[in-house]
């Protein structure tokens, strides 16, 4: 029985079709964006349609809680000599900025076609390919937070900030059952960083070793998602997120605690989002395609600026220098450290 025709990416794939497709359903499947951690940023998008790897946002801060003057009736020093006017305070301003992510990545035929045994070929290959983009994504943002936590671990330049002012570590020397692991005790510490504004952070990101304790300690509960479909784990009242991507080392594991839009993410559109590669030679001449497909990000953690020098690309998700891990690449830029709405808990487990 002879073969019948093979369906090829380019008899599916139609790239003013597939482009924002596949952008949606990666967002649709990135519990950090529908958890809220990572808001979805308009501004951010405007300034990826222009030029330049980097991006000042400029912000007033808050007014200084200077005490008040209590009110006379004294003559102002323009009619009566020897009487000073009051000194008239300022706003100060912080300039955030934030940088551009240029990323690729090509598929071929041969690794897709697999999957096009559906009902709707270009969804099935969108499907797959937004599931890589939400987990590269979800790296990006992992890797900026440890740059936020190494910058915020480090001695200060001036006074940006206080040297770990975001984090509550009960790691000690060696495991201690009760005292090292993890606790709603320490974890109400960790949230304590944001003094009074702790209420505002709002889910939790731990590694599954980390979740395992939570769970044997009778600390999750689930409820469903908006649909009924899905039940979500969460922790006093926190939407918990688990990922081994969270870092740990030598049973030393650290929990991320975010208010939401801690991080903001823009999207831009290269100018060639979705191309197709006919390669008649390649297979011995029985021909390949290739699938190609580009996105713009910027993943900007508020109250920050990127203080590193990017490549032409951007920087990558790396912690060696002007890369997003790298603490030299981060610099807080708002005065108070409440107003930066993520903590950290550092414990050890057994």
């Amino acid at each position: 029985m002879a073969a019948g025709p093979i369906t090829q990416i380019a008899d599916v794939v139609v790239p003013e079709i597939f482009t924002p497709y596949t952008q949606q359903l990666t967002e649709d499947k990135a519990r950090l964006i529908q958890a809220g951690a990572v808001a979805r940023d308009a501004e951010l998008d405007r300034l990826l349609a222009g030029g330049g790897l980097t991006f000042d946002a400029p912000s007033f801060k808050d007014l200084d809680n200077d005490e008040e003057r209590v009110s006379t009736d004294s003559v102002p020093s323009r009619y009566t000599a020897g009487v000073a006017d009051p000194d008239p305070k300022k706003i100060g301003t912080a300039t955030e900025v934030a940088v551009r992510l240029s990323r690729n990545n090509s598929w071929s035929s041969a690794d897709l076609v697999a999957v096009l045994a559906g009902a709707d070929p270009m969804a099935a290959i969108a499907d797959r390919i937004s599931y890589y983009w939400t987990r590269r994504l979800q790296a990006a943002f992992i890797a900026t937070v440890k740059g936020l936590f190494a910058d915020n671990d480090a001695a200060p330049t001036g006074t940006e900030h206080t040297a770990g002012d975001m984090t509550h570590d009960i790691s000690g020397a060696s495991y201690s059952a009760g005292v090292t692991d993890f606790s709603a005790e320490a974890f109400l510490d960790a949230a304590l960083t944001m003094g009074d504004s702790q209420d505002g952070l709002k889910m939790v990101m731990v590694h599954s070793v980390v979740y395992n304790r939570m769970q044997k300690n009778n600390l999750i509960d689930f409820i469903p998602d908006a649909r009924g479909e899905i039940m979500i784990p969460t922790f006093l009242g926190r939407e918990v997120i688990v990922d081994d991507n969270v870092p740990f080392s030598s049973g030393v594991y650290q929990t991320w605690l975010f208010g939401p839009g801690a991080l903001r993410l823009g999207v831009g559109s290269p100018k060639v989002p979705t191309e197709l590669e006919r390669l008649a030679g390649a297979g011995n001449g029985g021909g390949a395609e290739t699938l190609y497909n580009r996105v713009e990000w910027s993943l900007h953690p508020v109250g920050n600026k990127y203080a590193g020098t990017p490549p032409n690309g951007g920087p990558s998700n790396a912690a060696t220098a002007n890369n997003l891990a790298d603490a030299g690449s981060w610099q807080r830029v708002f005065p108070e450290r409440k107003m930066i709405k993520i903590a950290r808990l550092i414990t050890r487990e057994a």
